[in-house]
């Protein structure tokens, strides 16, 4: 395990996003401005958010991030004290699941303090957890997601980052059931980092996009899974919103509502290898 007063500095600041702070929260405000998210009355339980350089997902997120804040501030639900973030691994593979052992995560707003008391519980609940860098090290899925929630909660939020080293239906559900047990009657939100397909044409990406969002859009997360092992789909952080999913049901979400998506064509008019964004929330009718 490594020092727990340790900071993950950010490893796409200047790249992803601005690193200078003031500009980097000008582009954030545009893109909050931009996203026009349709209203949700529910509690929001959980997010399926993209993880590429602003540019091309930064709206997209934006309708995630922008549909939480306005939910939290008309009181539809109490202040969220954790965000629980679940991202792919893009670098180095391991079998299991690793949450960050250090102190925060740093980006150009300043650091994100980790929740240690829910970072101990869901070690004490999942022997397949550990606490280690591995996975956050060069990962740039949490780290992008961080400075929407610094802009719009400050410094009163905290997170607790996990990777998931290799997406299997064993990891996914069981991190999703021990996401259940650490969440329950607690003011969290959970986060999926996950874009969609890579790669293809604007029309192949448009047919295996339209899967996995049907499959978030009818909270099957077993089909889900599905697609995913037999190729029928794609999603580099799939089985992230599969474990989200499952954790969500298991807190009583009885619906999901697809936010936002496009790809990266959308942006560069390149339509022959694109990029799949969503954005989606997962609900629990009040």
């Amino acid at each position: 395990m490594t020092n727990a007063t340790s900071i993950r500095a950010p490893v796409v600041a200047g790249m992803f996003y601005h690193k200078n702070p003031t500009t980097l929260s000008e582009e954030l405000e545009a893109l909050f401005q931009e996203a026009l998210p349709p209203k949700i009355d529910s509690h929001i339980i959980a997010l399926i958010s993209p993880h590429a350089g602003y540019m091309y997902s930064g709206l997209t997120a934006a309708y995630g991030y922008k549909t939480l804040h306005l939910n939290e501030s008309s009181l539809r639900q109490k202040n969220i004290a954790t965000a629980i973030i679940v991202a792919p691994s893009h670098f180095e593979f391991f079998e299991n699941i690793s949450v960050f052992p250090g102190k925060s995560y740093s980006t150009p707003f300043g650091e994100i303090e980790i929740d240690d008391k829910l970072r101990s519980q869901l070690l004490k609940e999942n022997k397949n957890i550990i606490a280690d860098e591995i996975g956050h090290r060069k990962e740039h899925a949490i780290e992008v997601q961080l400075p929407f929630l610094q802009l719009l909660f400050g410094n009163r939020i905290k997170i607790l980052p996990i990777i998931i080293g290799n997406q299997t239906r064993e990891n996914c559900f069981s991190l999703g059931g021990t996401l259940a047990k650490i969440s329950k009657e607690k003011n969290v939100v959970l986060i999926a980092s996950s874009d969609l397909s890579h790669y293809y044409s604007a029309h192949e990406a448009e047919k295996l996009d339209e899967v996995f969002i049907n499959d978030v859009k009818h909270f099957d997360e077993e089909k889900l899974m599905f697609d995913l092992e037999n190729n029928i789909t794609e999603g580099c952080g799939g089985g992230c919103a599969v474990a989200v999913l499952h954790a969500a049901k298991l807190l009583g979400a009885t619906q999901t509502r697809i936010l936002h998506h496009r790809n990266s064509g959308d942006v560069t008019s390149d339509r022959e290898r694109v990029v799949g964004y969503m954005s989606a929330v997962i609900v629990r009718e009040s």
